[in-house]
């Protein structure tokens, strides 16, 4: 995603502790890694279940990436937007709980 796609999509910003961010930074890192990896055994050559194995290994690192930030956004952003009143919250969770169901 570029920087102006962010800026249009992205209207909120979190503030999040050092030990969270650091946590999720933690992981998204070793995805990076992760994909390096696979880029270099598509160069290689590598055998293809070889490869596939690899990209299951990433699907369950952003699925395990995604708990965390989502059970992180539900203990802070949406239970203190329900405490505000804004109930709009709650439909927002909602579609983004679809968005990671598919």
């Amino acid at each position: 995603m570029s920087q102006e796609e962010m800026e249009n999509c992205c209207h909120k910003i979190k503030e999040r502790s050092e030990k969270e961010y650091k946590d999720l930074i933690h992981r998204l890192n070793r995805i990076e890694g992760q994909v390096r990896g696979i880029k270099g055994m598509v160069e290689r050559d590598v055998y293809c279940t070889d490869i596939l194995v690899q990209v299951a290994a990433i699907n369950a690192a952003l699925n395990s990436f995604n708990r965390v930030l989502l059970s992180n956004h539900i203990k802070t952003c949406v239970t203190q937007d329900i405490r505000d009143g804004k109930e709009e919250t709650v439909d927002e969770l909602l579609t983004i709980l679809q968005k990671l169901m598919k």
